[in-house]
């Protein structure tokens, strides 16, 4: 394994991020492929055998009980001080709103109940789950900011926003002197490449981290044709994603599957290898064993400059989809 800085934090991460979105009871969330406690701890043990201490997570997962998962499974496998934990609050609900609960006290609600889940004193990278248009950002900021200085978080990221967003709430932060989000966490793999347009080169020029979800594209980057899974059966938000473009991503699915039959290599295996010469540090979702460790390899496997443009070489643009779609 590898490791980095997590943009302008203290924060050191290995080059694969964990994505512990499979993991709670199925019957409080919206997915019915999530692993149970002993399940999830299989691939957190491997996981960290492998090397990755960097784990993400999301209050909404669900229902809190994928946060209670990883909470539990990582005091028995490994040292607080050697692990680092994200994890992620959404935007105020019209209920907050309508009782007058301000954007910094649902920071605070959302932080104190995740912290409670995760049985942890503190929150390596607290995250924005998506960009909250109903509340003034600044009070968003000042949440983070009191969290920050009661020392319950130690860096702040944020998911799910334009470019322009981010480089507006960093302004603002460094006015009052806030902290400001080291990390995005936005859509972002070899068949969705919007995040190129904008956001990489305002994250490249401030030393923003990008640590992207759905780094291989809910497994169709990890699938040959032909092939399936329960996930991607079943997972109906992915299919809202990806089955518009199924026609020219096959292109570039395609040409995966031909670079890791030429290395002898899974096609995870390579669908990373690419991002990593984009990112920080790719947000992986692991059910099976073989997801993690198929990650890991991919951190040793550098592809030419000929291949990486092969394998750009057929992508078109997409439309915004998702969270993104959403709000545009």
């Amino acid at each position: 394994m590898k490791y980095t800085k997590l943009g302008n934090s203290d924060l050191s991460v290995s080059r694969i991020c964990m994505g512990c979105m499979g993991f709670g009871n199925p019957q409080k969330g919206m997915h019915s492929w999530t692993l149970d406690e002993q399940n999830s701890k299989v691939i957190v043990k491997r996981g960290l055998e492998l090397g990755v201490n960097f784990f993400d997570t999301a209050i909404s997962y669900q229902g809190g009980t994928g946060e209670e998962y990883l909470g539990r499974i990582l005091r028995d496998l490994a040292r607080r001080e050697d692990v680092v934990v994200a994890t992620k609050f959404p935007p105020r609900t019209q209920a907050e709103i309508d009782a007058g609960i301000s954007g910094s006290q649902h920071v605070q609600n959302m932080l104190d109940q995740s912290l409670k889940n995760l049985g942890m004193d503190y929150i390596d990278l607290y995250i924005v789950h998506a960009w909250d248009y109903n509340t003034p950002i600044f009070d968003i900021l000042d949440g983070l900011n009191n969290a920050v200085t009661l020392g319950k978080v130690r860096a702040i990221g944020i998911s799910n926003c334009y470019a322009y967003q981010l480089a507006k709430a960093n302004a603002l932060a460094e006015a009052h002197g806030f902290p400001k989000f080291v990390s995005v966490q936005g859509h972002y793999n070899l068949i969705f490449r919007e995040e190129e347009r904008e956001m990489a080169r305002l994250c490249a020029e401030d030393n923003i981290a990008m640590t992207p979800y759905s780094a291989l594209a809910s497994g169709r980057l990890a699938k040959r044709p032909g092939e399936s899974s329960k996930r991607l059966e079943q997972d109906s938000y992915a299919k809202g994603k990806y089955d518009a473009t199924a026609g020219p991503d096959s292109q570039i699915i395609d040409r995966v599957s031909e670079l890791a039959d030429k290395y002898g290599v899974s096609m995870t295996e390579i669908s990373l290898a690419w991002l990593l010469t984009k990112v920080t540090s790719p947000v992986v979702g692991a059910t099976k064993l073989h997801h993690i460790e198929g990650a890991a390899k991919a951190i040793d496997l550098e592809l030419t400059p000929n291949e990486l443009q092969y394998l750009e070489e057929p992508y078109v643009p997409h439309k915004l989809v998702g969270v993104m779609a959403q709000n545009s």
